[in-house]
């Protein structure tokens, strides 16, 4: 199992919300690059980078941080948030990101996010945000009707390098990852899942990798290796 330090940008800092709130975010490095840096000290082989401000906006907002991390660390990193045309993949990609995540595009226009993945074999990933099941878009702000796993079946067969699975309730709340939904998900899939949201300690990366007969590919940590409930050492052994 892949583990993926989070670094979600808001304003230009290192930031982490509740819930997916924008008014409850706590700043906890105002130098992502910085942070990058860190996580590659401390052994982890890849980054997970949200622009959460584009994710609102609809376009990329904090393209200088995600630009100064790709230049502080040869981390391969995957990104979000704001990613909602070819011009803008061809952009990030062509900056050295190892992938883009399309999420908003997933719903809106499949047919693009199938086209980006016949261009770029490897290196498209769909994220999928949910609240009870159900997929939620646009920085989670506006809810839709259809389900995570409806969405992820459609893009079984186009190239998908990743489905990156988060349950919206439990992002930055530190109560634990819903695993038996990303297991759920993992069982019903040929796609490889990442979990997101909600690791709040080793025993939750204990029940990732154990679930759904070892298919969980990856998972995502955030305010926990920030506030030090998670040992970085200790997670990386867990996952090796």
């Amino acid at each position: 199992m892949e583990l993926y330090p989070a670094i979600d940008l808001k304003g230009g800092q290192c930031v982490r919300l509740y819930k997916g709130e924008m008014s409850q975010a706590t700043v906890f490095n105002d130098s992502p690059a910085a942070q990058a840096g860190a996580f590659a000290a401390a052994g982890f082989r890849h980054l997970h980078l949200v622009d959460l401000d584009g994710a609102f906006a609809g376009k990329p907002v904090n393209g200088e941080a995600v630009e100064a991390i790709l230049a502080a660390t040869d981390l391969p990193a995957q990104l979000g948030g704001g990613i909602r045309d070819l011009a803008t993949i061809d952009y990030w990609l062509d900056k050295g990101l190892a992938r883009v995540i399309l999420g908003t595009l997933a719903v809106r226009d499949p047919a693009l996010v199938r086209e980006a993945c016949a261009r770029y074999p490897g290196r498209i990933a769909v994220g999928i945000d949910a609240r009870a099941g159900m997929v939620a878009v646009s920085g989670w702000a506006e809810a839709t009707a259809i389900s995570a796993l409806d969405l992820a079946r459609r893009f079984e067969d186009a190239g998908v390098a990743a489905i990156i699975y988060t349950d919206i309730d439990r992002d930055g709340t530190l109560e634990g990852p819903n695993v038996e939904a990303t297991a759920a998900l993992a069982e019903a899939l040929s796609l490889p899942v990442i979990a997101s949201g909600g690791v709040s300690e080793i025993a939750d990366l204990e029940r990732l990798k154990a679930a759904a007969s070892g298919r969980i590919a990856g998972a995502i940590i955030g305010r926990a290796l920030y506030d030090g409930r998670v040992d970085a050492a200790a997670a990386l052994a867990l996952a090796a």
